[in-house]
């Protein structure tokens, strides 16, 4: 049995009936998390790693992220929402090439790691073949990071004779070969999720094949939520009245949602990812946070898209803590032409956002989110010695609101360091990135050819 004992660190271990720790031990046997608590003593072969100056926190999970436009950094940073539906849907994710979506993949994962990130949900929908699939799925299982992958569909403009994207089922063949195939395991480091259509963005006949085959297979069925008119109206109380709506059930966005709408959808248990920086500069509206705070339940949190932003998970929790503070903050001056008597959010809510609630919507909150005996060990150690954090006051809020990635010592990954002393520890990193900046070339030039050619 493999052990190793961070020692004499403050822990925030996100589980309410362990608390935080103002000094602690946190213990790891082989892939799981064996105890947490003041002071451990254990036996001499264990690896025992020094946490003073130290804050050890669950792993971060990222709860919506397109990796496959990892090699696309910052390209897309001026386009509005429209633009990025027409110039990459429509235009560069059609030049994409199996070699593409592996290099993006897995530099994108492996970045999500450096951060601090040990669950993505990685929504892929660039995948017009089997090979591009199986590629996004090799990269994110060669990263060793935690994984769901959502298996969507391309979106370019359809060819004469060709019915347009928002008309195809999802492929059921697909996703059977992958449940057969390379995510056979559901308990693996990588598993399977579908991300479909939806009705804003399929037909209706479409979105019920979908939200069917989700429920048959047993799988998480994600969907977009908002940008631009539906396509279908009134689909989502047609999906009601079949009772195909509920737990399982998760809406990225939803900016647009009406109350009574989103007031039933909580009631039956779905889950909502919201995406706030990416949200806020597209052109989606605010991010729903307050909504759904108001309505009990939390929201999660992700990146979206790195060819707008940077895969930084602390700072995407941020934006929206800080955003939804400015409307609470704007209403309450509004009605009492004052501030807030004190803060809406406490800090501790947006960091369960980024860990216990992002387990949640996964339906793995008894494996991962936080550091509890028993579950799968995915942590973070914080080195909060460093210039731009000490001295620690309140450790929730130093994470929260202080950490970047210069602060990420060390990241584990079921039981494995994947980070140490600051360093990814990856073979062949640099001829990675280079592949990856190869990759960004080349789509990027064959873009401009087609246009040219045009």
């Amino acid at each position: 049995m493999r052990r190793t004992l961070i020692r004499s660190a403050i822990v925030i271990s996100m589980d309410d009936a362990i608390g935080d720790l103002s000094t602690g031990d946190v213990l790891v046997e082989d892939s799981r998390i064996a105890d947490v608590r003041p002071s451990i003593e254990v036996a001499a072969e264990t690896e025992v790693i020094d946490g003073t100056g130290r804050i050890v926190i669950p792993g971060l999970i990222n709860a919506h992220m397109h990796t496959w436009q990892t090699g696309l950094r910052g390209f897309a940073a001026n386009w509005t929402l429209l633009e990025y539906f027409r110039r990459m849907h429509a235009g560069l994710a059609t030049v994409f090439r199996p070699d593409d979506i592996y290099i993006a993949t897995l530099v994108g994962a492996l970045n999500q790691i450096n951060y601090g990130v040990t669950t993505l949900v990685d929504w892929c929908h660039n995948n017009p073949t089997p090979d591009h699939t199986d590629a996004a799925v090799r990269g994110l299982i060669e990263s060793g990071i935690r994984a769901a992958f959502f298996h969507g569909s391309p979106k370019p403009e359809p060819k004469p004779g060709e019915p347009h994207f928002s008309e195809v089922p999802h492929p059921r063949r697909e996703v059977e070969r992958l449940l057969t195939g390379p995510l056979a395991d559901r308990d693996g480091l990588v598993t399977l999720g579908l991300a479909i259509l939806g009705p804003h963005y399929s037909t209706l006949d479409v979105a019920m094949h979908d939200f069917r085959l989700a429920r048959e297979l047993n799988l998480i069925a994600s969907m977009h939520q908002g940008g631009g008119p539906a396509k279908t109206p009134g689909g989502w109380e047609k999906l009601l009245a079949a009772g195909l709506v509920g737990p399982g059930i998760n809406i990225v966005h939803g900016n647009d949602l009406p109350d009574e709408l989103l007031d039933r959808m909580v009631d039956l248990g779905v889950s909502f990812s919201v995406t706030p920086e990416n949200e806020m500069i597209q052109g989606h509206g605010f991010p729903i946070t307050g909504r759904l705070l108001k309505r009990g339940v939390r929201p999660t949190v992700g990146i979206d898209l790195e060819s707008v932003l940077a895969g930084d998970l602390f700072s995407a929790a941020r934006v929206a803590l800080s955003m939804q503070r400015a409307l609470d903050n704007a209403e309450s001056r509004k009605v009492s032409g004052t501030i807030p008597a004190t803060t809406t959010i406490p800090l501790r809510e947006a960091l369960r956002w980024i860990t216990t609630e992002g387990a949640r919507m996964l339906g793995r909150e008894r494996q991962i989110g936080s550091l509890t005996p028993g579950k799968l060990a995915d942590l973070v150690v914080i080195n909060a010695s460093d210039l731009n954090l000490l001295p620690v006051h309140d450790p929730v809020a130093t994470v929260v609101m202080q950490t970047s990635l210069a602060n990420i010592e060390a990241v584990m990954i079921n039981g494995a360091w994947k980070k140490r002393n600051g360093r990814l520890l990856c073979d062949g990193l640099e001829e990675k990135k280079q592949l990856l900046a190869q990759s960004g070339r080349r789509l990027v030039q064959d873009i401009e050819r087609q246009g040219r050619a045009a």
